[in-house]
């Protein structure tokens, strides 16, 4: 029986996203090369080759010149088929970026969070993620895709954001659509430490691995949960706020009978608990958490003490994070996490006390930049099969 053409037609497509999807991963080749590799006659690439060249998604990327035979001509994605944008909302930074489909930024802003309302914060956010596109000469039709991350879990039925305790309104409904009008481009709203274990899994620590954790410790706590390159984010959304766990006082590891009361680990593991604890054990003057862990690498008593507990506090939420998953690997990461160097070795011999469960435990590899990077690793999901079908089926 004769196929149908549109049958014929989604033959074809197939082919060429299969192709384009080599590209994308394994890098510039060959009409002879992809044939090889694809299973696909030379005939069927060439013809494959010229329609999505002719679509902008793909581009000669150079020559091969082997010894021996006909010099041919390498083909390689077009990164500039189209654009995604990255928001990173936090309570102290706003950033921004732009990238290409290949994921090369092209344009970044990083300024400091002033604003005093949820509006005005969203409305900050939007003036820089603005600026930044005027900074890559993007006009706002090339961008396929943005993605938002801040504090928080987005209910897309209410429109609201449930649990940012850290800034103040951003639950009230109508500011993502404030956002997504004013960008004018379609936009997703995803909680920052969702973000931030995908970016470390797409460019960083979490590379490879089987089931891994992101740790996000700064204003607040929070986690991420990466298994086999995929997100999990429980039933609601929620998996991963860790904060609201009951607290365990600290005190307990040192067995002088303390018991667990009421409370939010946040309010224990948290830039503001670290500077808490300094001002405990006796620190004076003006202090931030950044100003606790400077001074504890000077060995200064108060804030090596308040080091030492922020570690054996963070040794607890890996312990328990490992009861429930068993995690291959543990990122530390946000504000706090910047400073894993000091507190490795007490996480490290806690966990050794408190549990036989012991995943690897290492600092971010992205730093300030997870949530943001990963802001454009979810972006570019979205986007890459977006622009296949918008260019490869007119």
């Amino acid at each position: 029986m004769d196929e149908q053409p549109w049958s014929r037609q989604r033959l074809r497509s197939n082919n060429e996203w299969l192709l384009l999807e080599r590209l994308r991963s394994a890098g510039p080749a060959s009409r002879a090369q992809l044939a090889r590799d694809s299973g696909l006659s030379k005939p069927t690439v060439s013809s494959a080759l010229a329609a999505l060249e002719q679509a902008g998604l793909v581009r000669e990327a150079g020559l091969l010149a082997p010894d021996r035979g006909r010099v041919a001509v390498l083909y390689e994605p077009d990164p500039t088929a189209g654009y995604v944008l990255g928001v990173d909302i936090g309570r102290a930074r706003l950033r921004t970026a732009v990238a290409d489909l290949s994921g090369r930024i092209v344009a970044r802003v990083d300024v400091p969070n002033r604003g005093r309302s949820a509006t005005s914060v969203a409305d900050a956010a939007i003036a820089a993620a603005e600026r930044t596109l005027a900074e890559a000469g993007i006009d706002r039709a090339d961008v396929v895709q943005g993605v938002v991350g801040a504090p928080g879990v987005f209910d897309p039925d209410s429109g609201r954001v449930r649990y940012a305790v850290n800034l103040p309104g951003w639950g009230r409904p109508g500011l993502f659509e404030r956002m997504q009008e004013r960008l004018d481009t379609a936009l997703s709203l995803h909680n920052d430490a969702n973000l931030a274990a995908l970016g470390e899994y797409a460019f960083g620590a979490g590379a490879g691995s089987r089931l891994f954790v992101y740790v996000l410790i700064g204003t607040g706590l929070g986690m991420g949960v990466v298994a086999d390159g995929e997100l999990f984010a429980g039933a609601h959304g929620a998996a991963g706020e860790i904060g609201f766990l009951p607290l365990l006082d600290a005190s307990a590891l040192e067995g002088d009978g303390a018991v667990p009361r009421r409370g939010m680990l946040e309010d224990a593991v948290s830039a503001d608990a670290v500077v808490r604890a300094a001002r405990a054990f006796g620190a004076q003057g003006p202090l931030t958490a950044k100003r606790v862990f400077d001074d504890a690498r000077r060995g200064e008593g108060a804030a090596v003490a308040a080091v030492r507990q922020e570690g054996q506090r963070l040794a607890l939420v890996v312990a328990s994070v490992s009861a429930v998953l068993d995690p291959d690997l543990v990122v530390l990461g946000g504000g706090v996490g910047h400073s894993a160097d000091l507190l490795l070795a007490t996480v490290t011999e806690t966990l050794h006390r408190v549990t036989p469960l012991r995943p690897r435990v290492a600092p971010s590899a992205l730093g300030e930049d997870a949530v943001l990077l990963g802001a454009i690793a979810t972006a570019l999901r979205a986007a890459r099969p977006a622009v296949f079908e918008r260019r490869a089926t007119t």
